[in-house]
């Protein structure tokens, strides 16, 4: 089997509300998805995507994931997509670094592999729990009210786990955390998502002051430094995620005690391929996870279901689904949806769920 045909598409995403990062320092309002299909001599045909949320959140921006692929495709072209390592190896030697870049082509040849092999990717990597993945909110507001009322809008739909972000005033995350915990109902899941908004000081003086309340806090700071200079300071359990971006980072996180948690953003962090040895070194270490795309459809979020799939029951807290955000479906209703608050992992042969390609118009770059 060979890759012989690669296919680019840009679609926007619009999201249903502004978004608003921790702190209220950034502002969403569409996302700028490209989805690539990856055919094969043999008629499989795999699809993957990639979604950044933004340009300003992490470096990784919709139009240097099409440059990359003008860059890899002269190298991919004649690869068999079954052999995901040596894809991910050649892509790495034809562009060192933007790993954002090379996610969506990880993912369609996973795709593909699982088609061929007629098993579910999560089966294909030797998981494939059948357990509903709770999906994690993401509650982007600057005030308690407008937080209480995304949480309430979010619970009507069934979600029972919740990404509230803060970051960047003290006196307003203590407050914000301690009313959320006020409204917390039993079994919720609730992570407190900083988005590197916090300098040291102001961490600490937020993690002390919630003490008692024996909450998570997620990427609190900046760096792995920043977090490291801080963690024996503290009691709280720690989450990282924009700071986990390759196996380094993760092996530096088990062997220091950085954090309790990882989150495993798949866009940011390459891929499958690239994700799955990052869940092997959390599993070595008793560190659980969240796991998510950075952001995009239905697409996405099903990458992200079937690693979560691959992770035990008891370490796999929740997934982040971007879809119920976005105002259009590119998928028409296919795919792994919301069902009171969970994803369910899809039977179908690899990903599991195909885009319409009538919703994508022409594609932007053709490489054969």
């Amino acid at each position: 089997m060979k890759i012989t045909r690669i296919s680019v598409f840009q679609v926007d995403l619009p999201l249903e509300h502004p978004y608003w990062l921790s702190g209220g320092r950034l502002k969403f309002e569409k996302l700028d998805a490209t989805l690539v299909k990856v055919e094969t001599d043999t008629g499989f045909t795999g699809w993957g995507e990639g979604t950044p949320w933004g340009h300003t959140y992490v470096p990784a921006h919709g139009p240097g994931i099409r440059a990359g692929f003008e860059t890899m495709a002269p190298f991919i072209m004649g690869l068999d997509p079954r052999r995901v390592l040596e894809v991910e190896r050649v892509m790495d030697l034809a562009l060192p670094g933007h790993l954002y870049a090379k996610s969506p082509i990880d993912m369609a040849c996973w795709d593909i592999a699982g088609q061929a092999a007629g098993l579910t990717i999560a089966d294909l990597m030797g998981g494939g729990s059948r357990t509903p993945r709770p999906i994690a909110s993401s509650v982007g507001a600057k005030t308690v009210e407008e937080t209480r009322a995304v949480i309430d809008r979010y619970r009507q739909r069934g979600y029972i786990a919740h990404s509230v972000k803060i970051g960047g005033d003290v006196a307003r995350d203590i407050v914000r955390v301690r009313d959320v915990e006020g409204i917390r109902r039993e079994g919720e899941i609730v992570l407190y998502d900083v988005n590197r908004g916090w300098t040291r000081q102001q961490a600490l003086r937020v993690m002390s002051a919630t003490e008692d309340l024996n909450v998570m806090f997620e990427q609190p700071c900046e760096t792995l430094d920043d977090i490291a200079a801080i963690s024996g300071k503290h009691a709280a359990p720690v989450s990282v995620d924009e700071a986990l971006v390759t196996l380094q980072d993760a092996t530096r996180i088990a062997r220091d005690g950085i954090a309790e948690v990882f989150g495993i953003k798949l866009n940011r962090v390459g891929g499958l391929t690239k994700a799955a040895r990052m869940r092997d070194v959390a599993l070595a270490h008793g560190i659980d996870m969240f796991v998510m795309a950075t952001g995009g459809s239905v697409l996405a979020d099903t990458e992200a279901l079937h690693l979560a799939a691959t992770i035990p029951d008891a370490n796999c807290h929740a997934v982040w689904a971007c879809q119920d955000m976005l105002t259009v479906d590119i998928a028409g209703g296919r795919g792994p949806r919301n069902k009171d608050g969970h994803l369910h992992l899809p039977e179908e042969p690899g990903l599991g769920v195909h885009p319409d390609e009538n919703e994508l118009g022409d594609p932007v770059a053709v490489y054969s």
